[in-house]
């Protein structure tokens, strides 16, 4: 417990340094007191990824839903509650998502923006949590998790995978929604699905946490490639006189915070 104050303690300081509010707040809110709380008991962290390759034309869909399903061994749920399996179960999915006109729509935007990188007509993710993780727990945190995001707006199927140590659900959403609205995903939309990941997971008894990497401490700073070089070879200066400089500050009493620090 004294870890999980002392570590509010440093977030309150570094908000300090952001901005001052209108008045003093001697409080979290509990949900951020909670989250501070999984984080200084290392709970697992949730992890959502998009695959980059691939999904940019009806072929590489229908193949990807194929090798998800692993050519017919496993059985995929789709946004209806239909549960599928077998070899074709690509060529299933492509009909009823009607992907041949999306197609048709990918090849027209094509030739009227040249240059651009081709626009996807499928999204592949996937979901998942560290060996030990119950494979059950996890395939309905995804199930809630696609109800609340895609239900009614776009279609989509998933498939758990427990062939590697840690559980993992496979996604696929076609990018057109029912209504014409495209799926777009940005680091802002990834870092909410996380979050709202690791909450559907506490529902089902899974610790599951959703920090940034900040906070997870691994900030990687960017050096100058003559500084990156320098320190290669051995010979660069920049790190000892940084320290040097923070000594001088110590001994002074005068530290300087310095701007790298995140905002909160």
């Amino acid at each position: 417990m004294s870890d999980l104050f002392a570590l509010s303690d440093l977030l309150l300081d570094i908000v300090s340094y952001g901005r001052r509010g209108p008045e003093r707040r001697d409080r979290l809110p509990p949900a951020l007191i909670e989250q501070i709380s999984r984080t200084v008991r290392r709970a697992p962290e949730a992890v959502v990824k998009v695959l980059p390759k691939g999904a940019t034309d009806s072929k590489a869909v229908r193949a990807h839903l194929d090798y998800i399903g692993r050519q017919g061994e496993l059985e995929l749920e789709t946004d209806d509650g239909e549960r599928l399996q077998g070899r074709d179960i690509g060529m299933k999915l492509a009909e009823d998502w009607d992907l041949d006109i999306a197609e048709e729509r990918r090849q027209a935007n094509l030739s009227a923006s040249r240059g651009r990188a081709p626009p996807k007509i499928a999204h592949k993710l996937t979901f998942s949590m560290p060996p030990g993780t119950s494979p059950k727990g996890v395939l309905e945190a995804v199930r809630n998790f696609t109800r609340e995001q895609f239900a009614l707006k776009h279609r989509y199927a998933f498939v758990l995978h427990t062939d590697e140590p840690h559980p993992h659900v496979h996604v696929v959403a076609k990018a057109t929604g029912e209504h014409g609205q495209r799926l777009n995903i940005r680091k802002a939309t990834l870092r909410e699905w996380r979050s709202k990941f690791a909450s559907h997971l506490r529902e089902q008894g899974i610790e599951a946490n959703a920090t940034s990497r900040y906070l997870r401490g691994k900030i990687k700073l960017r050096k100058s490639d003559a500084i990156y070089r320098a320190a290669l070879r051995g010979e660069s200066t920049h790190w000892r006189e940084r320290a040097e400089r923070v000594a001088a500050e110590l001994r002074s009493g005068k530290f300087r915070v310095e701007p790298t620090l995140p905002p909160f």
